[in-house]
């Protein structure tokens, strides 16, 4: 045995002393017998592992889905589409933002769920753009999903246990740690076995016999010295011969270098560089960008919101006008809006940026024409973290006026930030839908670990974009992903890896 056992800690050695040969040893056990925390047992069981003291027996990874703040509310109060079917049930039609007005509900949050009702045949919008019930009873999946709400009261939902439909249900009630918006929280874990190994039991016998009981003392305290404590303990031996941390001098990231490179790489292109705030308000985040504001379509931006100051002081004119009209009713657009009333409180609502095309939409009544901008934003957005995916993200932004460019301009501009900026050999183009541009253009590029991946979307801002905010000119715009242009230039396979504070990761990256 090469361990020395006067130098284990004493969570490894409380664990040994424990435990007999054959027994199951897990966190759950650690915790209730020996009043471990669950990163002690881990610690513990990695400490071990790697002495050889103790060996994994078995594995088991499942999902939970538990009720959040808001499932439990929810689960009083009613989701949003089953309040919304009981207040036409009793009310009979009527319009969006009165639903909205009459149950505290965002319109954002109406407009999603009465899209369920609608996707269900319970619900349609009739002659009069009034929210109607064609239907005597919710669709089947809310009514799934209502009974797992009352299931999940007393103890979280197993994925295995959950029948395919149930599944379905669940899963888009749900967000992985559980945004605060969120039904679910998904909780993915994994329970461990381990059993002591021969060694183990080597070294509980040398800790007995040298009677090591983990209780000895770490730290000598002026409360000890004081109360005289430390005369009825012993103390755990120094480890003189344990080796010293590594001096590692400081060095640039190299993902911060690589968007030095693109930034350098578009100014020698003629592009300007434009920046803003990471806190915006919805107006410029997405009313500006003609995103309707009840309107499913906000659903694929889950946003972060400020909660102090909730709203912001005033919108620019003439933009707010101009902006509410064309919602209304199109304005001097050409357009028909999308008919409703615009809520001049929503649109002043405070929140982290969520797409990078908000700087661009600040930046059309000062453009020229003709011009091309670009920009490197820190977008936030809540979203389930992987590989391609993470909760802040950084998007490069773009666009280009001018009274004669066209969609063979963009089509040659994504062939750019594709082949050149990211590196891709093998890139494809598909239709896409953004309510702010038309036509939208999504660039996927093929990683050789990852696969096929959206880039980013793109597309020529639409009339009722540009001429609210004073152009009347073609716009080409697009949002691109650099955190995943970068997986391809630095040769990774995971957008993590960016940001990790390891330190040997970035020198391998850098060639040191």
């Amino acid at each position: 045995m090469d361990i020395e056992v006067k130098n284990l800690h004493p969570l490894e050695v409380r664990l040994l002393r424990h435990v007999s040969s054959g027994e199951d040893i897990t966190a759950d056990r650690l915790v209730s017998e020996l009043d471990y925390k669950i990163g002690q047992c881990n610690q513990a069981f990695s400490w071990l592992t790697a002495k050889g003291c103790i060996s994994e027996k078995t594995r088991d990874r499942y999902t939970l889905y538990e009720l959040t703040e808001t499932g439990h509310a929810q689960v009083k109060d009613g989701l949003p589409v089953e309040r919304i079917f009981s207040y036409l049930q009793k009310n009979g039609p009527a319009s969006l933002p009165d639903i909205a007005a009459a149950l505290c509900l965002p319109q954002s949050d109406v407009g999603s769920a009465f899209g369920l009702l609608t996707s269900g045949k319970a619900a349609c919008m009739n002659e009069e753009k009034k929210a109607s019930l064609i239907s005597d009873s919710l669709p089947a999946e809310i009514q799934i999903q209502r009974s797992l709400m009352q299931r999940s009261q007393d103890a979280p939902l197993r994925e295995s246990d959950l029948t395919a439909e149930e599944k379905i249900a669940v899963s888009k009630l749900a967000k992985k740690r559980g945004a605060a918006s969120s039904t679910f929280r998904l909780v993915e874990k994994e329970d461990v076995t381990y059993v002591l190994t021969a060694a183990g039991e080597e070294v509980k016998k040398a800790l007995l016999e040298a009677n090591i009981t983990g209780e000895e003392f770490g730290l000598l305290t002026p409360q000890m010295i004081q109360s005289g404590s430390w005369k009825n303990g012993t103390f755990r031996p120094y480890g003189l011969n344990a080796p010293v941390s590594r001096l590692i001098p400081g060095r640039t990231n190299a993902y911060a270098d690589y968007l030095q490179w693109v930034k350098d790489k578009l100014v020698s292109l003629g592009f300007e560089e434009f920046d803003g705030p990471l806190v915006v308000n919805e107006f410029w985040n997405g009313d500006a960008l003609f995103m309707p504001q009840f309107h499913s379509a906000r659903d694929i931006h889950d946003v972060y919101y400020i909660k102090d100051p909730v709203h912001c002081k005033e919108i620019e004119e003439p933009w707010l006008s101009r902006v509410a009209a064309t919602h209304e009713n199109g304005g001097d657009t050409g357009s028909r809006g999308w008919g409703y009333t615009f809520d001049h409180e929503f649109t002043r609502r405070q929140i982290m940026r969520s797409q990078g095309t908000v700087l661009s939409a600040t930046q059309l009544p000062h453009a020229k024409v003709p011009g091309k901008y670009f920009g490197i934003a820190r977008c936030f957005r809540y979203d389930q973290v992987d590989a391609t995916h993470g909760a802040d993200f950084y998007q490069t932004e773009g666009i280009v006026v001018g009274k004669d460019v066209n969609l063979r301009n963009l089509l040659g501009l994504l062939k750019m930030f594709a082949e050149e900026v990211a590196g891709a050999e093998e890139v494809k183009y598909v239709p896409g839908y953004f309510p702010f541009t038309e036509p939208s253009i999504e660039v996927h590029i093929k990683h050789p670990v990852l696969g096929w991946f959206e880039l980013g979307g793109s597309g020529i801002f639409r009339p009722e974009v540009t001429k609210s905010l004073g152009l009347d000119v073609p716009v080409l715009a697009w949002g691109l992903g650099i955190d995943r242009m970068a997986l391809m230039h630095l040769g990774l396979n995971d957008l993590r890896e960016l940001f990790t504070p390891d330190i040997e990761s970035v020198r391998m990256r850098r060639g040191n």
